[in-house]
């Protein structure tokens, strides 16, 4: 599954909630890598839009700024619990763009092919560096097929809204398990049958099914293969 060793372009794609980003964190750490989850694109794209008072609505317009904004990932410069520093021009977003505003429209952003096209080609730019961990939906089939691993971490339904489910209760929120499962499954379908970089595994890619085993052990897995 590995083309070189040690690689250094690392795709770890999967359903939402599967695990990724813990397990793409962690492996970065072990590495000493580049933690790259890309949908802090799509918020970033999101809080310049809301900045300038944009039609979240408007594709074209929204297009455009995805085509124009310069957006870098940088290793964390601060120990404040940032996995990476998001940077907009020379302006640091990195907790800018965590507001509630962002997470109530960053869905509707980021399903507009155009932006996709858009983020991908500057996703693929930061890859390309090396000494990378990228995570998202379409890393391994779209912006870095040539990555030297590629894996997709999947869990079932079921597990991924019980794992949702019990994240939410440890913050002392209130939650609803039958109502998580439900969004799990909608956002399910809609990534898995969207017309642009559908998600899926990559031919090459190394399934992991971490339903019946922990976060250490999938992490255990994957260094192994990294070394």
């Amino acid at each position: 599954m590995t083309k070189n060793f040690p690689p250094l372009i690392i795709a770890l794609d999967g359903p939402a909630a599967s695990g990724k980003s813990t397990l793409g964190r962690s492996l970065a750490d072990a590495l000493g890598y580049l933690f790259f989850d890309t949908g802090v694109m799509y918020r970033a794209i999101t809080w310049i839009a809301l900045q300038h008072d944009m039609d979240l609505r408007d594709e074209m317009v929204i297009t455009g700024l995805a085509q124009n904004a310069q957006i870098d990932i940088r290793p964390p410069s601060k120990d404040d619990g940032r996995a990476c520093d998001v940077v907009i021009g020379d302006k640091d977003v990195t907790w800018d763009m965590r507001d509630g505003s962002v997470d109530a429209n960053v869905s509707i952003i980021s399903a507009y092919a155009g932006v996709r096209t858009a983020l991908s080609e500057q996703q693929r730019r930061i890859g390309l560096r090396g000494k990378v961990v990228m995570v998202g939906r379409d890393i391994g089939t779209v912006v870095l097929p040539e990555a030297d691993l590629k894996i997709y971490l999947d869990a079932s339904a079921e597990e991924r809204a019980r794992r949702r489910y019990h994240e939410i209760i440890a913050r002392g929120d209130q939650a609803d398990y039958d109502e998580i499962l439900k969004k799990v499954i909608e956002r399910d379908h809609i990534d898995s049958t969207r017309a642009v970089a559908p998600l899926r595994a990559a031919d090459d890619a190394l399934v992991i099914d971490s339903d019946k085993i922990s976060a250490e052990q999938v992490l255990t897995q994957v260094i192994a293969l990294c070394k």
